[in-house]
Parts: structure tokens; C-alpha cells; sequence
């Protein structure tokens, strides 16, 4: 009979994958914690989160118990016109840690629908209000999802060329990275006219475009910028969200608050696939009317799904815990302590860091690129020694659960140095 690489090749096209070429995946039989264990019984450190979505290990526990007995009561029920508890108390719950601006919960089922939601919340907003807006501002090389209007307002590049004539104008403004921001702002000056519907940002962190960092200010004072022409702001914390860059929110780092917020990944500890959209009283407002056209007609098949809100709460549980937020100090610490380390070698540039996210460039030969091919090599150097971590190019990231242990920690910063040696 096949292996299990050998049916999946048969019948599964692979996300980001190019299939021709792609070696045969490695199958995974189960997860604990932050170890992934292979059908042939190898261990791997998920130092990645699997995507960027697992907060607290995998097979928790405490979230496997709460979906078991969600399971068992409801399993799901159309959103329009009915509710259910998981949905209510999650909203609750959401809202009381995000800023105090945000009112309203929008469900959907990913990151990228988070994103549809916002834009057209965003330019519905004004169409109802009477004074329609068409245009956005985004970042260079942002990243906001796959699905058509998030890739409109991400940056152009290999992996949207062959959509370019389908998706709609953005302005763009280049990130504002140490050295740059006083230009950015004089070109977002220009920028934010009273012509643009929203502005669109991964606060503090561009994930996709290369874990691209950036100070809180200089945000805040694009945010103050925006604000003064009205426009709306997006804060796309899909990947920034739940602790990752040492506050709960990126959006804490800044006194401006964003008007609407996309959330997904981390929202259910990565046990299920959910999406958030959050806004002002301000914008909901705006669709209230006797006129029924003036509706936000959006929704999907699994909208609030109760199963995934149980996951979304019980990983909340897990969050609010004190030991968690030790957990999330303890890791950026030692983070820290190692981009010292990683300074020493010549191989090594632009090493940065944001809580639990520490990433750094290879400079080895090439240009910088996402088709960088140190990034195979780097790849499955670490995955031979039990570490999954996946390279954007030649841009090395750590983005590791927050239960992951001071042992896995140094193994893998251990392993990192082996990788940087081979490669000097």
C-alpha cells in the first residue's frame, strides 16, 4: 500500500507549493505542546507556530476538552437571525481586551476574509454616509491574504502578477523602517487626501513581506495623518495579534486607535479556522437605516461557527493566564540575548526583534528574494536537525509557541549557529 506522501501526491495540490519540484511532505501523525511527530517517529520543534497560528501547544488540553463538549451541544447553526452563547461571549470577550474604540464583532473564517470585511466595511461606510471614497493607502510589500480584495491592497509582487488587471488601484507608502521615516511621512502627507476610504497596515510587523519592522511612532503619526482627511484605518493584526509582539495587541504600542481590526491565526490558539473583524459605534452606525441597501451584505456557510468560538474562548482562557504573559517576557528575553549572538557573524544582517518574533537576513551570494535559494538550503538544513522553521527567502524567522521550553529554545538557537557556520 502507498505511503502516505505517496496518496497525498495523488490527490493534494499544496498551498505555496510549486508541485513539480517539491520534495514529498513530510507526514505528521500528532502534536504536543510545541514537538510535531512524524509518521516515522522523528520529533520537530514547531518553531514557526505552524503558520503563525499556534499559540499554546499543540493539542491543548484544556481546548480539546471545550471543543469535545461544544461538539456534543452544537456543532453549528446559521448566524443570520440566530446566535448562540460561544458567539455572544466571545464578542464579550474580544472587545474587552481590545481598544476601548472597537464596538462590533464581525465573524468570518479567516485572515484574509477578516480583510474583505474591513475594505468593504470601509467603502460602504461612505457610499451610505453619501460622500463615497475609492481610494487606499497601503505598504509596500504588506501582505493582507490570497482572496481577491486582500491581495489588492497587498503589494505587488511574483506571487499577484498574474491578477494585476483585476484588482483595484492603491496608493502605496514604502514602510517606514529606521532611516525612512521621515520620508514616508512627508510622502503620506501627500498622500492622505480626502479622497481616501482607509488605510491599511500590519502594525509594526509585515509578516509575509519579510518580517519588516518598524518603530510604534512613526505609526502613530501616520495614524494621526490619516486621521486628519478622515480616512479609516485598518490595523491588520491577523499575524501581530495575541501576544505576539509582547503586548496583547500591536495596536497597544500606539496611542491612535485603528477604526476597524482584522484578527484571525492566534484567535483560536490555531486549533480551528476563524476570522474577526472589529470596528467603531461610528461605522456600525453608518449601515443602521430603515433603508435596507444600506445592509453590509456579507456573510459565510460557517460564520460564528460554534465550535470554533468554544476553541477561540478556551484559548482566550489560556491567554489571560499570568503565566502566559511570563511565558511571552521569558521567550523575547531570550530572544534578545540571542540577536546578540547573531550579530557576531558576518552572515548574518538586520537582525530585529518584537516580543516573541526575532528574525534576521543570510547573506550568502545572493540578492535578497523570496526565490532566494538559501532559503532550501536553510530549510532543510534545520528540519534535519528538528526544526521546523520556513524561511521567507533569505529571511530566517522565529515565531515559536508560547509554551515552548528554555531547553527548545537553545536547541534551536544551537542549531541556527550550526546553519551559520556551514554557511561562512
Amino acid at each position: 500500500m502507498p505511503n502516505l506522501s505517496e496518496r497525498d501526491k495523488a490527490v493534494i495540490w499544496h498551498p505555496f507549493t510549486q508541485m513539480q519540484t517539491a520534495l514529498p511532505p513530510t507526514p505528521i501523525v500528532r502534536g504536543s505542546g510545541s514537538i510535531l511527530y512524524g509518521a516515522d517517529g522523528r520529533e520537530y520543534l514547531d518553531m514557526i507556530a505552524s503558520w503563525w497560528v499556534n499559540l499554546h501547544g499543540h493539542a491543548h488540553p484544556h481546548i480539546a476538552q471545550r471543543v469535545s463538549e461544544q461538539l456534543q451541544r452544537l456543532e453549528h447553526v446559521i448566524f443570520a437571525d440566530f446566535t448562540h452563547e460561544p458567539a455572544v461571549e466571545l464578542a464579550e470577550r474580544v472587545l474587552a481586551i481590545l481598544p476601548q474604540n472597537q464596538s462590533k464583532v464581525f465573524y468570518s473564517d479567516n485572515g484574509s476574509t477578516a480583510v474583505e470585511v474591513a475594505l468593504k466595511m470601509a467603502f460602504q461606510y461612505w457610499h451610505n454616509l453619501g460622500r463615497p471614497r475609492y481610494k487606499v493607502v497601503a505598504l509596500d510589500n504588506a501582505y493582507h491574504g490570497d482572496t481577491f480584495g486582500a491581495m489588492a491592497v497587498g503589494g505587488r509582487s511574483a506571487f499577484t502578477a498574474p491578477f494585476f488587471p483585476f484588482l483595484f488601484d492603491v496608493e502605496y507608502l514604502p514602510a517606514p523602517v529606521a532611516g525612512q521615516e521621515e520620508a514616508v511621512l512627508q510622502q503620506a502627507k501627500q498622500l492622505f487626501t480626502d479622497e481616501v476610504a482607509a488605510f491599511i497596515v500590519e502594525p509594526l510587523v509585515q509578516g509575509s513581506g519579510g518580517m519588516i519592522m518598524y518603530e510604534p511612532a512613526v505609526l502613530n503619526e501616520l495614524y494621526a495623518l490619516a486621521r486628519q482627511n478622515g480616512t479609516l484605518i485598518i490595523a491588520d493584526e491577523v499575524m501581530t495579534g495575541f501576544g505576539r509582539t509582547g503586548k496583547r495587541f500591536a495596536s497597544d504600542y500606539v496611542p491612535e486607535k485603528p477604526d476597524l481590526m482584522c484578527l484571525s491565526k492566534g484567535l483560536t490558539g490555531g486549533t480551528m479556522a476563524l476570522g474577526v473583524t472589529t470596528c467603531t459605534q461610528a461605522i456600525y452606525d453608518a449601515f443602521l437605516s430603515s433603508d435596507k441597501s444600506k445592509t453590509l451584505f456579507h456573510g459565510h456557510s460557517f460564520t460564528a461557527n460554534p465550535v470554533a468560538c468554544t476553541a477561540a474562548l478556551a484559548s482566550m482562557d489560556l491567554l489571560l493566564l499570568d503565566e502566559t504573559q511570563a511565558s511571552i517576557e521569558r521567550i523575547a528575553a531570550h530572544h534578545a540575548a540571542f540577536s546578540q549572538r547573531l550579530r557576531t557573524y558576518s552572515t548574518v544582517a538586520n537582525v530585529r526583534q518584537r516580543g516573541t518574533l526575532l528574525a534576521f537576513d543570510l547573506q550568502v551570494g545572493e540578492q535578497t528574494s523570496y526565490f532566494n535559494s538559501i532559503r532550501d538550503r536553510a530549510y532543510h538544513f534545520l528540519l534535519e536537525r528538528g526544526v521546523l522553521m520556513r524561511p521567507l527567502g533569505n529571511v530566517l524567522y522565529l515565531m515559536p509557541p508560547y509554551c515552548t521550553t528554555d531547553e527548545q529554545l537553545a536547541y534551536t538557537y544551537a542549531q541556527i549557529e550550526a546553519l551559520l557556520t556551514s554557511l561562512s
